[in-house]
């Protein structure tokens, strides 16, 4: 009976590395380790990601690999370590204090659960919103990256703002871009275990070497990029950016920056 109870949470880790799909992602992976940490570059809108960082979690947490997963999804300080591996997704989701409007669970819960079910703590990565607004203002941050790198960082900004941005805010912008890059890189700094591996769950940007969390992250600490892309979508000319590109099926197309501009309909004049 004990042994029957032990290996329930073991289940949904079992079923999905035992896929073909799975399977496959495992071998990929293999190319990535080892790594102290693993950083998974998403677009946040493709579901095969969501498929992916989900086989990830499971393909290292079955391998006892897994250190922990952080997620930009949630803020620094809450976390599923005092969660037993039977809990439940309500008590996951409650520990987390997660935000379904910005990030909805159905995407993001499989890979949270299989960490939880393996015993593997979850923990928020992302700078609290309200540390924003002295972020903005903290100049201190244009110097955290190289001058090119801040300038490329800057360019994102504006670009992925469809333009839309009055330019005095791009540099406050970019620094909160900047803030939560050096937080996400703090909070793996506290989770690395010799011989495992931290999964940060992130976007691309963040994932990005040449302008991301790495450059934030300590010289004898070994990183790696993957960079989830679906189709010609966020492809970069800049080969260092990732230290692996795993393409997916391209979305639909969609028109963000008309829906941006319906949402400032004063910044689109």
């Amino acid at each position: 009976m004990a042994a029957g109870c032990a290996g329930r949470p073991e289940l949904p880790i079992l079923e999905q590395t035992g896929s073909r799909t799975a399977a496959r992602t495992a071998t990929r992976l293999e190319a990535l380790l080892p790594a102290d940490v693993l950083l998974v570059g998403e677009q946040h809108d493709a579901p095969e990601h969501h498929e992916l960082e989900q086989q990830i979690v499971s393909s290292l947490a079955s391998r006892g690999l897994l250190a922990a997963v952080a997620l930009e999804m949630a803020e620094v300080g809450v976390s599923t370590a005092q969660l037993k591996p039977s809990s439940t997704e309500d008590q996951a989701r409650r520990a987390l204090k997660w935000d379904d409007k910005s990030w909805p669970w159905a995407d993001y819960g499989p890979a949270v659960m299989t960490a939880v079910r393996a015993g593997v703590p979850v923990l928020g990565a992302n700078l609290p919103r309200d540390q924003m607004p002295a972020s903005m203002n903290d100049s201190k941050l244009d110097a955290q990256l190289p001058g090119p790198a801040l300038k490329a960082q800057q360019q994102g900004i504006r670009i992925g703002h469809c333009n839309l941005l009055p330019e005095s805010q791009i540099t406050p912008m970019t620094r909160i871009q900047i803030a939560k890059d050096i937080t996400m890189a703090d909070t793996v700094h506290q989770l690395l275990l010799p011989g495992k591996t931290v999964v940060l769950l992130t976007g691309n940007g963040h994932a990005d070497r040449t302008l991301g969390v790495p450059q934030h992250l300590r010289a004898d600490v070994k990183a790696k990029s993957l960079q989830l892309r679906a189709g010609d979508g966020d492809a970069t000319d800049r080969p260092d950016a990732f230290d692996g590109i795993w393409p997916t099926p391209a979305l639909p197309e969609t028109d963000y920056c008309a829906e941006l501009k319906a949402q400032w309909p004063a910044a689109g004049k």
